[in-house]
């Protein structure tokens, strides 16, 4: 038995961010001190992370509304009964905050609200959070694929959903990296041959724990007790070319499944550089060079929503939305992610 995606559906924020309206934005150093941000820094930002814009939430939305959004389209895309679902299973960081506020919200969970706003009745249909960094979606892949296949569930909604805009230090030029949205799939057993292969997961906390973490603003006129999502960038590069290609492979030995038969690898959208680092990285240890198109990228258009990049992505693809993109029934995907823990984790999917 596999588990197949019957459905999947995706939230992107209309508020636009463009990298220009960052222009005339003050940045600080960590040591406080003021960077000159003309717009030559605005494009060798583009030239290094590839965005160009990103979303944010409406100021009246939090977490679980963005969730919510998207599974109702991927409920929708499924054609299911809500009250079917055995687990709702949703990926986050931060919880609900709202605008202008500092505190997280998780109680009750993000899931337990999602479940609520859906107006789902069936008690047995159980909802819970997964912490996870950005990898968190993927994670809860392998959860639902785990209740699947011990006969625990028959079909989970699995989310990935984040608002990392109501997290990030306006000081520190690295709030240009992130964004909000979510992403959501219908996951149910199947007989046939394809859905989920293999998987691979490990977390790294020896040395590699505090790579990303809550900090204090660079504001140092800022006296408050907020802390923002902060990451020391050069080691989460160097543990990503070390680690994720190293996963990836595991993960497709563990399939069976030969390098030249994969079609697409839908990695998280975290750093266009970084991710073409990684996707160089794991063709070499096959002594080959990537091919074109392997990797869809729509970090350009919406940044790095976190958990929610992977999903997201995988519905664009099935909506037609990525013009140079596309899935057939049979091709080889492979999913990988890392973030803050560090974990990594992979999975193979065939369509």
């Amino acid at each position: 038995m596999n588990i197949r995606i019957k459905g999947s559906g995706s939230y992107t924020p209309e508020n636009v961010m463009r990298n220009a309206d960052f222009t005339d934005h003050v940045f600080l150093n960590e040591d406080g001190l003021a960077i000159k941000f003309p717009e030559s820094i605005i494009g060798k930002f583009k030239d290094i992370t590839g965005i160009e814009e990103r979303r944010y939430a409406d100021n009246q939305h939090v977490t679980s509304d963005l969730a919510f959004f998207a599974a109702e389209k991927a409920i929708e895309d499924a054609e299911i009964d809500r009250e079917t679902i055995d687990y709702i299973i949703v990926a986050h960081n931060y919880g609900d905050i709202e605008k202008g506020k500092i505190q997280s919200d998780t109680v009750p969970s993000i899931a337990t609200r999602v479940k609520n706003k859906l107006r789902i009745k069936n008690p047995h249909c159980v909802a819970y959070d997964l912490l996870f960094g950005c990898p968190g979606w993927n994670e809860a892949m392998i959860h639902a694929n785990s209740f699947i296949k011990a006969g625990i569930a028959k079909r989970c909604l699995v989310i990935g959903a984040e608002t990392l805009s109501r997290v990030t230090d306006p000081y520190d030029r690295d709030s240009m990296i992130y964004a909000d949205g979510a992403g959501a799939v219908i996951v149910e057993a199947t007989e046939e041959n394809n859905g989920i292969l293999s998987h691979e997961s490990a977390t790294y906390s020896f040395d590699e724990a505090n790579f990303l973490f809550f900090g204090n603003s660079y504001n140092q006129e800022d006296q408050s007790d907020v802390r923002y999502i902060k990451m020391k960038g050069r080691k989460i590069y160097e543990f990503a070319l070390t680690k994720v290609p190293l996963a990836m492979k595991s993960c497709l030995e563990k399939a069976g499944i030969e390098i030249t038969d994969l079609k697409k690898i839908l990695i998280h959208q975290a750093n266009e550089k970084m991710d073409e680092a990684i996707i160089e990285r794991f063709y070499s240890l096959y002594n080959m060079e990537a091919p074109k198109d392997i990797m869809p990228m729509s970090i350009h258009k919406f940044g790095n929503s976190s958990v929610a990049t992977i999903p997201t992505l995988y519905d664009l693809i099935m909506k037609g939305e990525m013009d140079e993109h596309s899935f057939s029934e049979g091709d080889i995907i492979l999913f990988a992610s890392v973030g803050a823990g560090m974990n990594i984790n992979a999975f193979t999917y065939k369509v």
